[in-house]
Formats: structure tokens, sequence, C-alpha cells
């Protein structure tokens, strides 16, 4: 990030947000950052930039372009909470997920960039055998990994597959709403959290009242939510939803963790029958610091991943996951050393990103290392595991939208 020394803000000063955001588009940016006392700041390849050219925002003249863009309904929310979630439109060219906060007295905003096209599983370079997890008729799928790493754009990719190849009915609860996803053969019915439903709780308690047979689960953040998510599944739905885990195995453990002692037994019986598959992902960024793309660990539940959920032995996960090529099967390490050795990524970073060093080292270190990874396909009917591993989410994230209807 750029650190030069900046002037006094000029409270008399607003710049347009439409504009800024136009900016951060041409620059294919991924994030706008707009703080009292700097130029506005955007997120290019994964560094931060400040706009130079841009003076520096006085909070009263920030104040003034977020509240400019705000339907007063979302004023009023946002002064009653001093949080605020939305999403934004420039038509024509892309949506955005918004965060408005209070900080040091005065509001500041972060844009994250939504392009309009949802892109499939293979471009955004994930494996074949992720779209496949979209394909069971029922059962328990989680998407994983930290803020940023494009969860949202594997989701929908993934509910993409199902309204693109079956007739159903999809149920989504966002917050916000980032994709807007087209009725193909299904109808797909999108809720906001604060605009739509009150929270993801009180939109799960009813969505069984609402004949799915598809749900997207946003975030699962209390018990309330994970345990209606497991429900719904187990009742013979589809259910997508994502955590902030780093691996398959902590993914598990935090679903378990989250009920009291005396049900965590009961949950890992009901886990190990309806879970069918975790996909952990990070992005990393190029060679050529041009763009960024997907690391993916992939763990699908066979009989042998079910009865370790089942017996409690989620240690063990990871060694049977190494194992499980042929399954489609992948850790973070595998794909870490395959960006590698395709010249993608440094050794350097994806030191920085592994699971296991000494593993990494042996998979970079021997072709034979991911020979089992390479020649295994997935059982679930899809490619050469080592093909997947072209693809790029580049500047923004894969962050995209089918479709837009403008405005808020």
């Amino acid at each position: 990030m750029t650190m030069s020394t900046v002037a006094p803000p000029d409270e008399d000063i607003q710049v347009p947000v439409p504009e800024l955001l136009g900016r951060l588009l041409d620059l294919n940016g991924s994030d706008l950052h707009l703080t009292a006392g700097t130029p506005p700041t955007v997120r290019i390849h994964g560094e931060l930039e400040r706009l130079e050219d841009y003076p520096p925002l006085a909070p009263r003249s920030l104040q003034g372009m977020i509240y400019a863009i705000l339907p007063q309904k979302m004023r009023e929310r946002f002064e009653q909470e001093l949080e605020l979630d939305m999403s934004y439109s420039l038509p024509g060219r892309a949506r955005f997920r918004v965060n408005v906060f209070m900080q040091r007295d005065a509001v500041g905003a972060v844009f994250r960039v939504i392009p309009f096209d949802i892109k499939n599983i293979v471009d955004l370079g994930l494996p074949p055998v992720a779209a496949d997890l979209a394909r069971f008729p029922r059962g328990f799928v989680v998407v994983t990994g930290p803020t940023g790493s494009g969860k949202s754009t594997t989701l929908a990719a993934m509910v993409d597959v199902v309204n693109t190849e079956r007739s159903g009915h999809i149920m989504t609860v966002e917050d916000p709403i980032e994709f807007l996803h087209k009725h193909k053969k299904c109808v797909v019915n999108q809720r906001e959290i604060g605009a739509d439903t009150h929270s993801f709780a009180s939109a799960l308690k009813h969505v069984l009242r609402q004949d799915p047979d598809v749900i997207l689960v946003g975030e699962m953040r209390d018990l309330e939510t994970i345990s209606t998510a497991i429900t719904a599944a187990e009742t013979g739905h589809l259910v997508f939803a994502t955590l902030h885990t780093q691996d398959a195995p902590q993914t598990i453990d935090r679903i378990i963790d989250v009920f009291p002692p005396h049900q965590q037994q009961q949950v890992r019986v009901q886990l190990s029958t309806t879970l069918q598959g975790v996909v952990t992902q990070q992005l990393i960024p190029t060679v050529d610091g041009q763009g960024r793309v997907a690391a993916a660990e992939v763990m699908i539940a066979t009989p042998g991943i079910r009865n370790l959920v089942r017996e409690g032995k989620v240690h063990q996960i990871y060694s049977a996951m190494q194992a499980g090529g042929r399954y489609g099967m992948q850790t973070m390490d595998m794909s870490l050393a395959s960006h590698v050795k395709a010249g993608r990524i440094t050794q350097q970073m994806a030191f920085e990103r592994c699971h296991d060093p000494e593993e990494l080292q042996r998979l970079v270190g021997s072709s034979g290392g991911l020979s089992a990874f390479s020649s295994g396909g997935s059982s679930l009917g899809g490619d050469d595991a080592s093909s997947w591993a072209t693809g790029s989410f580049g500047t923004s994230d894969g962050f995209g939208s089918s479709g837009s209807t403008g405005g808020m």
C-alpha cells in the first residue's frame, strides 16, 4: 500500500460513490475502501493502493457520499444499529456487496465487486468434483475458507449447476444477496437478511414450509442455524452452507462443537449420514502479480470418512483425504503443489499457505508425490483431477452475478 503523506481533508468536497466504483472497475480491483482522513483506497491483486488523484475524505463529506446511495429505510437502520450490510448496483457494469460502519465517530464503507456473470466450477479453477457435489439429490455441502477466499462465488457456481441441470425450487438466505440467479430449470427465491427476513435462524425456521428442494445458507453463525441446516439435509433436501474454517477436519469439529456436550454424539451421527462433502479454498497471488488462483481442498464423504465422523476420529480424516484421490479428494497441500509445479505460484507463497510444510516439500520435490492425485479421476463423474488447476479467480475474487435488477 502506498503510504505517502496525505493533505488535510476538505469538508466541502464530495466525490460521487458511483464515480469511485467505476474507477475501481476500470482498475480491475476487487474492493473499494472509504475511510475518513485518507483518499479512496482500492484493493488490486490483493494489495491496497490509494487513489492519490482524489483528496482525503472528510468525515462530513464522506457521510454525505454514503448517505446519497442509501434509501431512507437503510439510513434509519444504520443509524440505529451502527452497522449495515447491503448490495448496490451500477446498472450494466457490476453489483457490489457493501458494509457500512462507524469508526472514530465517522462513517466508513467497504464495497466488494460482484461481477454479473456466474462462472462455472472449472473456470473458477476448482476441481470438477465440486460440481458433482451439487448433483446430489440431498445432503449437506459446506464451502469454507477465510474471508475473501471466494466462498460465495463457489456457492453461486454450485447453485447454478442445480439451476441449469434439473428442475426444482431453490431457496437462498443471504446477508446480503450477492449473485442474482435467473430462473432457468428451477424456481429461485432469494431472501436477504434485513430486507426480506430478520435473521438466518428465522428464515430457516420457515423454509421447510416453502417446499424447497435446495437450500443455500449464506453463513452458519449460530447453533440454531446449524441445527436447522442439518435437519433440512436429513429430511431430504440439498443444503449448501459456508463456514470460516481452514480445512475439512476443522469444519466438522466446528459444527459439532457448537452443540452442548450431551448432544454432540447425536450430531456426529446426523453429520455422518448427511454430509456429502467439504470444499475449503483460498486465493493465492500468481507469480506475475496479475491475479489470483484458487487452491482448493476437497473432502468427499465416502463410507470410510462417514465412519470416522461417527466415531469421533476426525483427526484421521486428513490421512484418508491424502489417500482418497480415486474419489476426487484433494488436500490443500496437493493443490498448492500442483500450482507450484505449473509455475502459477511461487514456492514461498505455497509454504506460507500450506497445511504441512514437510508434505508440501515432498510433493513439490518429487513428481511421484502428485502422481496419485493427478491420475485419480473422480468417482462422482469428474474429469482428471489435474485438469482443474488452470482456472483463475482474477482480481475480483471471481464474484459475479447472472443478472441484475439495478439499484439496491
